[in-house]
């Protein structure tokens, strides 16, 4: 039948086809969507998901259900919990609460790990193991130097960028790109005040130091990279079964040695989720999901391009 169709036509019936395909994509948060009882509604109605927790308790050498479903919030806090907590909330909830394939997936920070399970890229126990590393790797960091992160609000990415450089003998980076007028600076407690003080007389709407006991993607994370690099280097990556946005460069990758190599930089590079949100919808996204405790990426979606579905 169809070689009896004109190519015109041909391209015509695509694109129809293409225009009633909504392509979705999967996202997943990172350190600090964390909430007493997380997963605890999963762990008790899906067997899968009860299975999974277990395992992840074996792996990890204690109870993190403990912690996760009945434990006091500051327990929570603690980066080796609150990482693998948070990956295995995502993880599992995207496990068993769709049926559908994503056609693209992305993380935020942490997130990225999740993504990589929901993507075929890691095994779900090596993915435990990894972020377990990740935690302790990242809490050595921070405890070698008191350094601190701070929100900006308010101010062009390329503006924030540009003062943090203007810090001098201090580390002070842009950390996060999380939507337009927000972004989160990282660095020594020195560096990131002074860059407040600059942000604030160019016009930052607020510039304020956040409670967190490290500079996360920033330098100052380059020992936990170090500390992970084997790890990661000696873990199996497979084919994604769809594109990963990675965090270091915002574009898609399918090639598993390129998705290795790009984690081993997430640590003390960016996470440039406006632009990853941005080409998303470029390459075509239409819907996109978060799987993970709180809606904090449904949140900042909206305010990247306020068109596309969230749900």
């Amino acid at each position: 039948m169809l070689k009896n169709l004109h190519i015109s036509n041909i391209c015509s019936i695509f694109a129809q086809i293409l225009e009633f395909h909504n392509m979705k994509a999967f996202v997943f948060p990172g350190q600090g969507a964390q909430f007493v009882g997380m997963g605890k509604d999963l762990y008790e109605s899906y067997p899968v998901a009860k299975q999974m927790f277990e395992t992840a308790n074996d792996i990890l050498g204690f109870r993190i259900t403990d912690v996760m479903f009945n434990g006091e919030a500051e327990d929570l806090k603690q980066t080796r919990v609150t990482q693998p907590a948070v990956f295995l909330h995502s993880v599992i909830m995207n496990q068993v609460m769709t049926i559908y394939h994503p056609d693209m997936v992305a993380g935020h920070s942490l997130g990225e790990y999740s993504a990589l399970v929901a993507s075929g890229v890691l095994g779900f126990e090596d993915a435990v193991r990894l972020v377990s590393k990740r935690a302790a790797a990242m809490q050595n960091a921070c405890e070698m130097q008191e350094s601190t992160m701070a929100a900006v609000l308010g101010m062009p990415d390329e503006k924030v960028d540009e003062i943090c450089q203007q810090v001098s003998g201090e580390v002070v980076v842009a950390a996060n790109f999380n939507c337009p007028g927000q972004v989160v600076i990282s660095g020594t407690i020195a560096g990131v005040d002074r860059a407040c003080e600059l942000l604030r007389e160019a016009g930052a709407k607020r510039a304020i130091r956040l409670q967190v006991g490290g500079a996360f993607h920033s330098p100052l994370m380059q020992p936990a990279a170090e500390e992970l690099k084997e790890a990661i280097l000696t873990t199996e990556f497979h084919k994604p079964m769809c594109p990963i946005y990675q965090n270091v460069n915002a574009y898609p990758q399918t090639d598993p040695e390129e998705i290795r190599q790009n984690l081993l930089l997430q640590l003390t590079a960016p996470v440039r989720w406006t632009q990853t949100i941005k080409n998303m919808i470029c390459d075509g996204a239409t819907e996109f999901y978060e799987f993970g405790p709180g809606d904090v990426l449904k949140g900042l979606i909206r305010k990247i391009d306020s068109t596309v579905q969230v749900g």
